[in-house]
C-alpha cells in the first residue's frame, strides 16, 4: 500500500525530535552528574546548609543574622529535611533537586501539550523548542530554559517551579474542561499555585499569568459553579501565602535594589530571543483561528507586564519575559501539526527546522560541561564558558558558621560550604544592616583605610579569616593579626585572623 508523502514527512520528523530530544535529556543528565556551577548555586547550597542545620529557625542563609529569607522556600525545605534525614552532601542534595526538576520539566511540558494536540509528535517538538528556540546570541538567566541556561541552573529552585508550572496550567485545563473539576481540584490547585509562587517568585508571576490565560481562553466559558471553585482555590493559595512562616511573601511587595540588576533584560531582546519570532507568527495563526486562544492571552499578558516594566523603570518586571517566550515557543511546535495547507505546513517547518538548528548551534558550548574541551569541534570549543571554581579548599580549615571576610564574588559561594560572610553577595530584602555590611567590605579592603580601622571591621563583625586575591587591599599579608594558611585557585589567599 502506497504511503502518502506527508505522512512519510509527518513520521520522519515525529522519529527525528523524539531522537533529538532523547540526547538532549541524556547531555542534561550527564550535566546534573558534574553539576556547574554558576550564578546562584551558591546560595542555594548555603540555604539547604541552613536547613539542615537549624529546620525551624536557619536565620540568614549567608550572614550570620537572624532575619528571614525567600529562599527559605516549601521546595528548599524538603531538601532541607532530605540533607538532614539523609546525612548526605549539599551538593548531592542539589543534584537529587536537579533530577526531579528535570523530570518535572519533561513531563509537565508533555502534560501541556497533551491538552492542546493529540499528536504523539508534539510534545517532543514542544520540548525541542522551549531550549533550542531562543536567540542567536547566548543568554543565561534563571527561569529561562534554554538549553545553556538550564544546565546551569537545573539545580535551582526556579526550574522546579517552571516543572510544576506545566503541570498547573495542564490540570487548570482539564479542570476547566469539567474533567474531574470538583472542590477537591480546584483547591490543590490552589496550593500548587502558592507552592510555585512560594519557590520562585518570578516563576510564579509567569504561572499566574498562564493560568490567567488558561482561564480567560477556556472553551466552552466557565461555567458559574466552576468559576466559584477557582475563586475558592485562590483564596485557598492566598491563605497560604500570607501564614508561610519562614518570610513573608506579601512583604516582598515594592521591595527596591534589583532594578539595575534586571535593566540586561531589556536589552538586545532580537539576539537574545529572535528565533522565537517563528513562534510569534504561530500565535498569529492561532489568534486568526481563535480570538482568545490560550497561548495567545498568556503571550499578549506577559507581553504587557514586560512593556509595563520598561516604560515605568521596574527593570525587574523583565523577569516576565518567559511568560512571552514559553507560549511563543510551544506554539511553533503545535503549529506544525496544525496549519491546513500542506505546502504551508511544509514552508513553516522548514522555518521552524532552520531556528531550532540556529538555536542548537548558538548553545553547543552546553557540550563541554560533559565533553573535555580538548575533545570539541574548534568551533564548538569556543562556545564553551567554564563554569566558577568553588571553595572546596577552605573546607579542612574553615568550619560552619565561621565568619569570613571577602569581596562580593567570593561572597556568592563562600557560604555554600558553611561559612557566613560579612555582606551578602546577593541583594537581601529583609536584612537590615546589608547597606553597613556591604560598607564595611568596601572600607576593609579600600586603599585609604587605616589599619585600626580595618582590625575594628573585624571584630565587629567576628571575622575568623580573611579570604583575598593579591592586589584587593585588606590589612597586609605580613600583619601580626593575619597568619597565612592556605592558597586556592588563581593564587587566592586564606588568612586567619590571629590577633589585633
Amino acid at each position: 500500500m502506497r504511503v502518502a508523502p506527508n505522512a512519510v514527512i509527518r513520521r520522519a520528523a515525529a522519529w527525528a525530535s523524539a531522537a533529538l530530544v532523547s540526547l538532549l535529556l541524556v547531555l542534561l543528565l550527564l550535566v546534573i552528574v558534574r553539576l556547574p556551577w554558576a550564578g546562584d548555586l551558591g546560595i542555594h547550597a548555603a540555604t539547604v546548609e541552613r536547613l539542615r542545620h537549624h529546620l525551624a529557625d536557619p536565620g540568614n542563609p549567608l550572614v550570620d543574622a537572624d532575619t528571614p529569607s525567600p529562599y527559605y522556600s516549601p521546595w528548599m525545605l524538603l531538601l532541607g529535611c532530605l540533607a538532614k534525614a539523609t546525612g548526605l552532601g549539599t551538593f548531592v542534595v542539589l543534584r537529587v533537586a536537579a533530577l526531579v526538576g528535570l523530570s518535572l520539566l519533561v513531563t509537565g511540558v508533555v502534560h501541556l501539550v497533551r491538552t492542546f494536540s493529540a499528536r504523539r509528535a508534539a510534545p517532543a517538538l514542544a520540548l525541542l523548542c522551549l531550549v533550542l528556540l531562543w536567540g542567536p546570541a547566548l543568554f543565561n538567566w534563571s527561569g529561562f530554559p534554554g538549553l545553556n541556561s538550564l544546565a546551569l541552573t537545573i539545580s535551582y529552585p526556579s526550574t522546579f517551579a517552571l516543572g510544576l508550572s506545566f503541570h498547573f496550567w495542564a490540570l487548570l485545563r482539564k479542570a476547566l474542561r469539567g474533567a474531574g473539576g470538583g472542590w477537591p481540584v480546584f483547591l490543590g490547585l490552589g496550593l500548587l499555585w502558592a507552592v510555585i509562587l512560594l519557590s520562585h517568585q518570578f516563576t510564579g508571576v509567569v504561572a499566574s499569568c498562564g493560568g490567567l490565560a488558561m482561564v480567560l481562553g477556556a472553551r466552552p466559558w466557565p461555567s458559574w459553579v466552576t468559576l466559584v471553585r477557582l475563586a475558592g482555590g485562590v483564596t485557598l493559595g492566598a491563605v497560604v501565602l500570607a501564614l508561610w512562616p519562614y518570610y513573608s511573601f506579601f512583604g516582598l511587595f515594592g521591595v527596591g535594589g534589583l532594578e539595575e540588576i534586571h535593566r540586561s533584560l531589556y536589552r538586545d531582546l532580537v539576539p537574545h530571543f529572535g528565533l522565537a519570532l517563528v513562534g510569534v507568527a504561530a500565535l498569529v495563526l492561532r489568534w486568526r483561528r481563535f480570538r482568545r486562544d490560550p497561548l495567545v492571552l498568556f503571550f499578549l499578558l506577559g507581553a504587557a507586564v514586560f512593556a509595563a516594566g520598561g516604560l515605568t523603570g521596574h527593570y525587574s518586571w523583565g523577569r516576565v519575559l518567559p511568560a512571552v517566550l514559553i507560549p511563543a515557543q510551544l506554539a511553533a511546535a503545535l503549529e506544525v501539526f496544525e496549519l491546513g495547507r500542506s505546502w504551508v505546513r511544509r514552508v513553516f517547518a522548514g522555518v521552524l527546522g532552520a531556528a531550532l538548528l540556529v538555536g542548537a548551534w548558538t548553545q553547543a558550548g552546553t557540550l563541554g560541561y560533559v565533553v573535555p574541551r580538548d575533545a570539541l569541534p574548534t568551533g564548538v570549543a569556543a562556545k564553551y564558558r567554564p563554569p566558577w571554581p568553588g571553595y572546596h579548599w577552605l573546607t579542612p580549615r574553615v568550619r560552619y558558621g565561621d565568619v569570613v571576610m571577602a569581596k562580593t564574588f567570593p561572597s556568592r559561594q563562600i557560604p555554600a560550604y558553611g561559612p557566613y560572610t560579612v555582606a551578602p553577595g546577593y541583594p537581601d530584602f529583609f536584612l537590615p544592616d546589608q547597606e553597613e555590611r556591604v560598607t564595611a567590605v568596601r572600607d576593609y579592603f579600600a586603599p585609604g583605610t587605616s589599619r585600626a580601622e580595618r582590625l575594628d571591621i573585624l571584630r565587629r563583625y567576628g571575622v575568623r579569616w580573611v579570604v583575598s586575591y593579591p592586589g584587593d587591599g585588606g590589612l597586609r599579608p605580613d600583619d601580626p593579626a593575619l597568619r597565612r594558611v592556605d592558597t586556592g585557585p588563581r593564587g587566592q589567599v586564606l588568612f586567619e585572623v590571629v590577633g589585633g
